[in-house]
């Protein structure tokens, strides 16, 4: 299972971004989906999921400002980022469990996409 990335850049404080990631492969069901950020020098941290019932989790610090998505027919997830801060720049990877046509169960990253919010 291929996760595919995009929508990151640069963004000026306070502006907004949305980022995909598209899962392809021989799937056959995807659970959890969800969107990590790994700034310099720091773990990588969790930063939004959603369950396949449509639960979401959100990390404090960006609850109010980010809203994560998905389209279950097109086996994609997104996450809408809005009044960013200098704080959110890292590199976002997206992740993704379930199991394939063989009923294998996987968990999948993304390669990973850059957000830089700057003046």
């Amino acid at each position: 299972v291929q996760l595919v990335e995009s929508g990151g850049g640069w963004v000026q404080p306070g502006g907004s971004l949305r980022l995909s990631c598209a899962a392809s492969g021989m799937i056959s069901r995807v659970n959890s989906m969800g969107w990590y950020r790994q700034a310099p020098g720091k773990q990588r941290e969790l930063v939004a999921s959603i369950t396949s019932g449509d639960v979401k989790n959100y990390r404090d610090s960006v609850k109010g400002r980010f809203a994560i998505s998905r389209d279950n027919a097109k086996n994609t997830v997104y996450l809408q980022m809005n009044s960013l801060k200098p704080e959110d720049t890292a590199v976002y990877y997206c992740n993704v469990d379930g199991a394939d046509d063989g009923l294998n169960a996987f968990q999948s990253w993304g390669q990973g996409t850059q957000v830089t919010v700057s003046s």
